[in-house]
């Protein structure tokens, strides 16, 4: 299971909330080269990537450069290998 599968189970199934979870991507220039969201910010999942609301701009980004989905209870997902 990869994180677009992740990001759709917290959306779509009842017993989860996308807007309660943490995802950390890489973005260039930001301390450690990581950024770390609320999923309350996604605003849509489309198939190669997710759009995320940021000031006022949608920016997209693609599911590669998920590094890490977790919730205050655990950690949901993570890239391996980095």
């Amino acid at each position: 299971m990869g994180p677009r599968d992740i990001l759709n189970k917290l959306k779509w199934h009842p017993n989860f909330d996308l807007t309660k979870a943490e995802i950390t991507i890489v973005h260039r220039g930001a301390p450690k080269d990581k950024l770390t969201f609320s999923g309350e910010n996604i605003v849509n999942l489309d198939s190669g990537f997710l759009s995320l609301k940021r000031e006022d701009e949608i920016t997209k980004i693609p599911y590669h450069r998920i590094l890490r989905i977790e919730t205050s209870e655990k950690v949901l997902w993570e890239k391996t290998g980095r």
